[in-house]
């Protein structure tokens, strides 16, 4: 428990001061989570696929991520994208010459490692940006509703839950923990508000319900995930809490719809 909260305490005040300190520190810090939350997919999927190559989408993942990165920082142009292309043709290329029995399988794993780890943080990084410029409240409020809910989850369950929300995947969720974690969001999106008023109050309502939601099925996506290859944490980079998919599962499904949310309430 103390390695847990020892573990906790630094990698937020180092994930909030880089979100916080400066729009390149934001973007250094997104892409290396984004590319080491890829690694960490591959391999999880390799202790089942022995013949994974996870190469060739690391050096996707990062033609796609670093371009965009740069183009929002106002350093390139967003064309440098299509270096993307060379890397998507060369793991087709790259299987020809394997000798796999389940070539289209690695490749099917490649490219679902990019959707389900990767793009979520592409996403989360752009919603810095949908003011033109950075706006370290967008990324900074979405983090605090992923925790506030996670931890009124937590809390609520534990006094009081009784029905289950989803026993097959994870037994210890509960309705009750839900709502709880539903309705401590829901507060802090008021809060928060009250302070940033770059967005309406119905719009952090907006984030906090999309965010309680479908964080909690990102949660229960992860689980089924990690049941699926039997095994207990999706990796050990931060002791006491398993890997960086079981830190920021909520975020993989949330952090998509909570950024076409923002877009088009913010053009309507």
């Amino acid at each position: 428990m103390k390695t847990r909260a020892i573990t906790g305490f630094f990698f937020v005040l180092i994930m909030l001061s880089a979100v916080v300190f400066s729009a390149y520190s934001f973007s250094i810090f997104f892409v290396l989570l984004g590319v080491g939350s890829l690694i960490e997919f591959y391999k999880l999927i390799g202790l089942a696929n022995k013949h994974m190559r996870s190469v060739e989408g690391v050096l996707l993942a990062l033609s796609l991520f670093i371009p965009i990165a740069l183009f929002n920082l106002g350093i390139a142009s967003w064309e440098w994208i299509f270096l993307s292309v060379p890397c998507i043709a060369w793991i087709y290329i790259r299987e020809l010459y394997r000798k796999s029995v389940q070539p289209f399988q690695h490749i099917a794993f490649t490219f679902f490692g990019l959707l389900y780890a990767v793009f979520p943080f592409i996403l989360f990084f752009h919603m810095a940006f949908l003011f033109g410029s950075y706006a370290y409240c967008l990324p900074m409020g979405f983090l605090f509703l992923l925790w506030t809910n996670d931890t009124g989850a937590y809390l609520v369950g534990m006094k009081f839950g009784k029905h289950k929300l989803f026993e097959r995947h994870s037994p210890k969720k509960t309705w009750e923990g839900f709502i709880g974690g539903l309705c401590l969001a829901l507060f802090v999106g008021l809060v928060l508000a009250q302070y940033y008023s770059q967005l309406a109050t119905w719009q952090w309502l907006g984030m906090a319900f999309l965010i309680s939601t479908f964080g909690t099925l990102g949660d229960l996506t992860e689980s089924m995930l990690k049941r699926s290859y039997q095994v207990k944490d999706s990796g050990t980079l931060l002791p006491g809490h398993g890997g960086l998919l079981d830190r920021f599962d909520g975020l993989l499904l949330a952090a998509p719809l909570v950024y076409i949310f923002l877009r088009f309430s913010l053009v309507f």
